[in-house]
């Protein structure tokens, strides 16, 4: 592929800057690098706000999966570790180490607080149960009977919508499709197990061709639209806190009081009250979804630096954190996770920095059966939140977090 001259780029720049072509008209035959480099030259002109750090990035823009491609923006890593996990892809007594990207301070420090503490409790018990990825397109039927037939011929067809589901996937496999009615609206909730990819737009795609080969020609009911929001994707939503989505995850740990007292701060009595006055009824008195401190802070620096969709992070915030009594002093802490949608390959999970991050925690696609990797990347997960959950939530008992947020946060 010829690069482009520097007559070739400042012609093209000036034709954006006067409007003759839009940024996304540039010419596909050009390389990417030299794409964006003409881009930022024209933004710059036009605003005069300097692109010069945005266009300092070390990935192969090919991977970017990024429209209008500019640069890039680079967010701090911190690691956290080692991380003990007692799952069943993580073995006991294994060294984790994990990233987070975040630029909050203090956050970072917490979560490595919390590890710290389930470090000298024996680690995190683990498990995850892979639930799978859902995609509902909706219907519309002219009524009950319509409605009744359609859904009849579904069941019936149930084999052939399979077929077609799956015919073009080595790795997805359609579990079931749950049905809901309302009026004239039909909506059929396909849900999938897709190995180490999250599975969106295989289940998308899927789902349209099963629609538009096999349901729309079999049954003359229209499909509205390939999504009816009965996913539910990227917002949290009862049936996904009920049923799960994607991957289910549960993490538990013991904690004696002395570990309490020397690395946390707090005791059992204080812990306990925080976590029944904020984390529960704090969460019921606002109608949140979920009861917990701050699920959601790991999981976004989570998937940032391992190249998740960011979003979900909207749905899998939805967890439980429960801390018990026990005997002398110790507490039982445990968190639920039951809708987090993950992905070891695909997405943004190509780029180097986050294919780095993966590898520090021992993934490379490809070296365990399919959907080991990410069921891997759950469980360490689970391990994060517990650990983030724990710190926060004594430095609450202990009143220490406004402290730590004006010593490392400011």
């Amino acid at each position: 592929m010829k690069a482009p001259s520097a007559t070739d780029k400042k012609g093209l720049v000036k034709a954006l800057v006067k409007g003759e072509l839009h940024l996304h008209q540039l010419p596909g035959e050009l390389p990417l690098a030299d794409v964006a480099h003409i881009r930022r030259e024209a933004l710059q002109q036009l605003t005069k706000a300097s692109l010069r750090a945005t266009g300092d990035y070390t990935f192969d823009p090919h991977n970017a999966k990024c429209e209008n491609f500019i640069g890039a923006v680079q967010v701090p890593v911190g690691v956290v570790g080692p991380v003990v996990v007692n799952g069943q892809q993580v073995e006991a007594g294994e060294t984790v180490y994990a990233p987070l990207a975040t630029t909050e301070g203090a956050l970072i420090a917490s979560v490595a607080r919390g590890c710290s503490a389930l470090r000298e409790a024996a680690g995190a018990i683990v498990r995850v149960e892979e639930v799978g990825i859902t995609r509902a397109p909706v219907f519309r039927t002219e009524g009950i009977v319509q409605t009744q037939a359609f859904l009849a011929w579904i069941s019936e067809h149930y084999p052939d919508i399979k077929r077609s589901c799956e015919a073009d996937s080595r790795f997805l496999v359609l579990l079931d499709i749950t049905p809901a009615v309302v009026g004239t609206t039909i909506y059929l909730r396909f849900r999938f197990s897709s190995g180490d990819a999250m599975g969106m737009n295989m289940a998308t795609l899927a789902c349209d061709r099963a629609v538009t080969q096999v349901i729309v020609p079999g049954t003359d009911v229209a499909c509205v639209s390939i999504s009816g929001n009965y996913c539910v994707d990227k917002k949290p939503a009862a049936i996904n806190f009920i049923s799960g989505r994607g991957k289910r995850i549960f993490a538990e740990a013991c904690l004696s009081a002395d570990i309490l007292r020397s690395t946390l701060k707090t005791q059992a009595d204080a812990l306990c009250e925080v976590q029944y006055r904020k984390t529960l009824l704090g969460s019921i008195m606002a109608g949140a979804y979920g009861c917990n401190a701050h699920h959601a802070n790991i999981l976004a620096a989570f998937f940032l630096a391992t190249g998740q969709d960011l979003a979900h992070t909207a749905e899998g915030g939805m967890g439980i954190t429960c801390i018990e009594p026990r005997d002398q002093g110790a507490v039982y802490i445990s968190v639920s996770l039951p809708d987090v949608p993950l992905a070891t390959v695909g997405g943004g999970t190509g780029l180097s920095t986050q294919r780095e991050a993966l590898a520090l925690m021992g993934i490379s696609p490809g070296a365990r059966p399919p959907g080991a990797d990410t069921l891997r990347l759950a469980e360490i997960l689970g391990a994060l939140v517990l650990a983030g959950e724990l710190s926060i939530l004594s430095a609450q008992a202990a009143h220490h977090l406004a402290q730590a947020h004006q010593r490392l946060g400011r």
